[in-house]
């Protein structure tokens, strides 16, 4: 009898182990399905997110042909005009041409302000050199003497992104502004960039300008944001202005 309790025990015991594996392999099939579905997801993320970046590009190179042909390529056509005709009437009247070169000079000193603006703009040597802080510091310089704005700025969390996120998030800044002074320059701006408990970054530009209701006007911006999967939401400001939030994921916001 003692013998056959003995086997029963074991019998269970071994029932026991079985079933704990079984377990066990069934618990490691789930987390291995999770992972491949996981990355799955994540390859499905990158195929977007290039062909993203792809159609952002072309866009941006396209606008920039846009704006290049329209103001820049346009105003050296007419330096060049003004330059043929004083160099026609250099003798025959001299007062005329001096006149002439003195407006193609003027011109040329627009033109050329016009792309040091552009260049800046596109990638800021400030940005590259110094990092992130400085490079927003000092386009609100730039806007606040140019249109009378007061900018508070918290954005020393920027410094953490890695650079990519760095740029992208300066440029979203950039066009953001550029958007609230066609709307109406704002008295005040303020912009925030915190890290959320998740390891994301919140940036929010808040300003005291005309409300914009034309959501269509964020597109481009909102189009910017998702190539580096960010999500971009627009509130109404608490001062009758208006507010951008712009949440970066935790695997693209850090180095």
């Amino acid at each position: 009898m003692a013998l056959l309790a003995l086997e029963r025990r074991r019998h269970a015991a071994a029932e026991d182990a079985l079933g704990a594996q079984a377990k066990y392999l069934e618990s490691l099939a789930t987390e291995n399905a999770r992972l491949l579905a996981d990355a799955r997801e994540r390859d499905t993320e990158r195929s977007l997110l290039s062909d993203r970046l792809i159609t952002a590009e072309q866009d941006e190179r396209r606008r920039l042909a846009l704006f290049l042909h329209d103001t820049s390529v346009q105003s050296l056509a007419g330096i060049g005009l003004m330059l043929e005709a004083a160099t026609h009437s250099i003798e025959s009247n001299p007062e005329e041409a001096a006149r002439v070169l003195g407006s193609a000079l003027e011109r040329h000193r627009e033109t050329i302000r016009a792309l040091r603006d552009l260049s800046f703009s596109l990638e800021p040597v400030v940005l590259r050199d110094q990092g992130f802080g400085p490079a927003v510091a000092a386009l609100a310089e730039q806007l606040g003497l140019s249109h009378g704005i007061q900018f508070d700025l918290d954005v020393e969390t920027g410094e953490a992104l890695a650079e990519k996120g760095q740029v992208a998030l300066y440029q979203i800044i950039r066009e953001t502004l550029d958007l609230a002074i066609r709307r109406g320059p704002p008295s005040r701006v303020a912009i925030a960039v915190s890290a959320g408990e998740d390891g994301s970054v919140d940036t929010v530009i808040a300003d005291d300008g005309a409300g914009e209701r034309r959501r269509s006007s964020f597109d481009s911006i909102a189009e910017r944001a998702r190539t580096i999967n960010g999500k971009l939401h627009v509130e109404a400001g608490i001062d009758g202005g208006t507010a951008i939030r712009i949440v970066l994921p935790h695997y693209v916001a850090r180095r």
